[in-house]
Parts: C-alpha cells; structure tokens; sequence
C-alpha cells in the first residue's frame, strides 16, 4: 500500500509539472479585443479617449513598447474630420495574443482572406470573447464603420457623437464571432446599427462597449 502512495504521488506530481502554466501574451501581439468596455457606453472619451484605453490593456498585460489605436471611425460634424479606422491603425501583419496572424496587411483584414473569428480575435489576455450563445452574449464590437473600413457616408449618427455619447444615437458594430443577426450578420466590423450609445442599450443587442485595438508600429 505505501508502494503505491508513492508511486500515485509521483505520478501526480509529474502531471503537474507537465501541465501548461497560464502564460503572457506573446510580445508580438499586434491585435486583440478589448477585455473590458470603458463602462460608460459608447463614451469612450473621443478617439482619443479609445486609444488610451487600448495603450493601458495591452500594457497590464505586459505588451509594452508599442502604440495602439482603436479600430474606429469618426464622421466629419461638430468641427472634427471624417476618420476612417482601416487608416489609423498602421500597415501590419498583425498578431493576436497567442501567436496567430488574424492579417497579413489592411488590404486583407478587410478581405474574405482574414482570419478574424470567435476563436482568434481574442482579448489582450488571450481569452475568448462570448458570442451568440453564451451568456451573456458580448459579440457586437463597436466600429463605427463600413465594410472597407471607412467612416459610413451616411447623414444619421454611426459613431455615437464620435464615441461621446451614453445616451442618444447609434453605432455601426461588427460581429466577432461572425454570426447574429443584421444587414451583414457575418461581418466582423459592420453586421448592423445599435440600439443606442448607452450601456443598457448596447446590452440589450448583443454588446458590452468592447472594440477592436491594432498596434500601428
């Protein structure tokens, strides 16, 4: 009997250490989703504001050395240019968190080519996002965009007032697991509208204000 306590002990014990520890995510990470929202809808300071955020995830993760911007747009109203979020975010390839290029080049993020799905356009800490059918359900990622890319010529707010607004308006949003409901429900960056800029009302279609960050250098 004391044989075989050792020798369950040692076998245990060797279990452990073959056991793949949690690890940070790789250095080269050059894209992810942001874990959280900025809690407050879809006011997330501005661009500006957007891009702080994703400097600070991908930073408490241990990415340093790399300026981030968030994959949005912003229409031209209120004194601010019309900005396109395919021309903020640098030439790629880019990396997520473990390892896997989700696009080799802008030309192909925005092409069938990518290799954006519920699997690989993970967080900042390599975990995946929920999608439709999970609970809750978190896949509409805000955009503010059209398929290419580019800010929508559309008269009626798609970026919340410039991703300052927690209440009135709308946003353009994408489904990152590539299902759902919209006029493109496939599409990762412009599956369909919001219900509005607030955090209930992005909740209530699907959404928990997360988005898109790309390293641009």
């Amino acid at each position: 009997m004391m044989s075989f306590r050792f020798g369950l002990a040692a076998v245990l014990i060797s279990a452990t250490a073959a056991a793949p520890a949690n690890t940070a995510p790789v250095q080269s990470m050059g894209f992810f989703i942001t874990s959280v929202g900025k809690g407050d809808g879809a006011n997330l300071g501005g661009l500006a504001g957007a891009d702080a955020h994703c400097q600070s995830l991908a930073e408490a993760a241990g990415v340093t050395g790399k300026v981030w911007r968030a994959y949005l747009s912003q229409q031209a109203k209120d004194g601010e240019p019309a900005v396109n979020a395919r021309d903020r975010i640098g030439r790629g390839p880019w990396t997520n968190a473990k390892g896997v290029v989700v696009a080799t080049s802008v030309d192909d993020l925005h092409s069938d080519n990518n290799k954006l799905t519920k699997e690989n356009s993970i967080t900042e800490k390599g975990a995946v996002v929920n999608g439709r059918g999970d609970t809750p359900n978190t896949h509409d990622v805000l955009t503010g965009s059209g398929l290419d890319g580019r800010v929508s010529s559309d008269t009626t707010d798609t970026t919340c007032s410039n991703w300052r607004s927690n209440s009135t308006g709308a946003a353009l949003v994408g489904h990152h697991d590539r299902i759902g409901g919209g006029a493109n429900p496939t599409s990762w960056n412009n599956a369909h509208p919001s219900r509005g800029c607030s955090q209930e009302n992005l909740r209530g279609s699907g959404g928990a204000g997360l988005y898109y960050c790309f390293s641009s250098n």
